[in-house]
């Protein structure tokens, strides 16, 4: 088993900061909810407790028996972790008399300590809470404070277990990085082993052992997690692995036949279907948009079956399943409420009656990328600004016809073209065009017109659970809107959106 840096969930919106973080100090972390501990501790290095929305004085607050921990690894309570430590040992955590939140300045008293070890004597950090620490147990010495809070920091006398009322896991805090590099390492002894390299030998050696020689299907999408899970197995399984990617006719613009002819220059045994036909005739007529998802996802898993059926003997279903949908469907709350349903392979197991192996499923997407490097795939392929599984059909508003999705892969073409061309692709997370469901009026020369207007969209995000509006150069934008009016007859008017999510949505159905 391999070193760990076990976190407890408590709900905080900051907890997968807290392991993108552990991990970029190439230390294995995995993030449990607070009621679930795993099965053997052997394992686990050291135990960090999380931020939560509660407070510790709510009768529904979740306060777990820690004993199994207590005593037997280091323990460092973040914000709500350091509040929940106070309160089960006897201290009092009061409402704060203003709401702390924000950047503080942190006053560290106790330089020996060693989770401040080589941290100046002042620096910022950001608070977020609307409870503190007002007394500590007698046996809790404070190492740090700041103008508002007190108990900023603390230790538990003659014990591995700390306290920090602030998030070293956002950008923010200064030294962040440091204090949990001391935790991990210093405090908890761990080792800095966790690199795209031991993870790919590890998994290549697991899934050989799990695999045998069955032979395992996998839907290629030309997204990265996809990509990067069917070279893996490559490497590991070769020729067992039967790679099937779907044209659905909502791609962009030649990707289908580009990103086969990739697929197939890396070695991948792969087969391309062309479904467009089949996909379009079955969104006939259909506006709304958890209609044409719904379509689209059930007529997906009917081709994949189709095709996976005519390989023999198939005993496995690989998805590229990451860390983020492994937590979400074992969060603190429970899964969050449905805002669209996402077309993936979710359906596939049921139906296919096949075991699932996801050899991604314990990686965040920084991670795959890393993984995907490591494993000599093209930078082309890896940089790929994520794309839905819908496709153009959720960028196109209302029904959506072959002439729709013409116009959307044209203007498409132009403005990602532009990015490229402009150096500013790498520094968008997401980009597309969107096609309203309405017409403007124009002018052409002496004409009148009456065409379909778009809207550019571009975004910066880490997840896509939360993203901004990019700034693009006013420049680059008139250039695009000119090539595109001028390029793609029927479209007269463009606009960029500059909304951010939330309130709204990265995809506009």
């Amino acid at each position: 088993m391999k070193e760990t840096i076990l976190i407890l969930d408590f709900g905080s919106q900051y907890t997968q900061l807290i392991a993108r973080k552990i991990r970029e100090i190439s230390v294995y972390c995995e993030i449990h909810p607070y009621y679930h501990l795993p099965a053997s501790l052997s394992h686990v290095k050291g135990v960090i407790l999380s931020g939560s929305p509660f407070s510790v004085n709510d009768s529904n607050a979740p306060k777990p028996d820690l004993s199994s921990l207590i005593g037997r690894v280091p323990i460092l309570g973040i914000c709500y972790g350091a509040q929940l430590l106070t309160f089960i040992n006897g201290g009092k955590v009061g409402a704060s008399g203003l709401r702390e939140y924000g950047r503080a300045k942190l006053k560290i008293m106790d330089h020996r300590n060693p989770l401040f070890k080589n941290l100046p004597s002042y620096s910022q950090v950001w608070m977020s809470h609307g409870d503190t620490i007002d007394e500590l147990p007698e046996d809790f010495i404070p190492i740090a404070s700041t103008e508002d809070v007190i108990n900023a920091a603390f230790q538990i006398q003659d014990r591995n277990i700390w306290g920090i009322q602030f998030h070293p896991e956002v950008y923010h805090t200064e030294y962040g990085m440091d204090i949990l590099k001391n935790f991990a390492l210093d405090i908890c002894g761990c080792h800095q082993t966790w690199t795209p390299e031991s993870f790919i030998e590890s998994s290549i050696q697991s899934l050989r052992k799990k695999i045998g020689s069955e032979k395992v299907v996998l839907g290629l999408s030309g997204g990265v997690d996809s990509t990067v899970a069917a070279v893996l197995l490559s490497e590991a399984i070769g020729d067992q692995l039967y790679c099937i990617f779907v044209n659905n006719g909502l791609l962009r613009k030649n990707e289908y036949h580009h990103v086969l002819h990739q697929y197939r220059d890396m070695g991948l045994n792969v087969k391309g279907v062309d479904a467009s036909d089949r996909f379009l005739d079955a969104l006939a007529g259909i506006s709304d948009p958890e209609q044409k998802r719904k379509v689209i996802g059930r007529v997906f898993i009917e081709v994949f079956d189709e095709e996976a059926l005519t390989i023999e003997d198939v005993t496995f279903l690989a998805q590229g399943t990451i860390y983020p949908d492994v937590i979400e469907s074992a969060s603190v709350a429970g899964p969050s409420a449905t805002i669209k349903s996402h077309h993936n392979v979710g359906g596939l197991p049921e139906v296919m009656k096949l075991k699932v192996i996801e050899p991604l499923r314990m990686l965040f997407k920084d991670e795959v990328r890393k993984v995907g490097t490591a494993l000599g795939i093209p930078d082309e392929l890896l940089g790929r600004h994520p794309f839905p599984g819908p496709g153009l059909a959720i960028r196109i508003l209302g029904e959506v016809t072959r002439e729709k999705i013409a116009l959307v892969q044209e203007a498409d073409y132009i403005f990602i073209k532009g990015l490229k061309e402009e150096g500013l692709y790498d520094k968008v997370w997401q980009a597309g065009v969107v096609l309203l469901n309405s017409k403007s009026v124009g002018v052409m020369g002496d004409e009148r017109t009456y065409e379909h207007a778009i809207v550019l969209r571009a975004v910066h995000s880490t997840d896509g659970m939360t993203a901004d509006w990019v700034h693009l150069p006013y420049d680059f934008l008139a250039k695009i809107s000119n090539h595109i009016i001028n390029r793609v007859n029927g479209i007269n008017r463009v606009v960029y959106d500059i909304s951010s999510k939330p309130p709204a949505t990265i995809e506009w159905e």
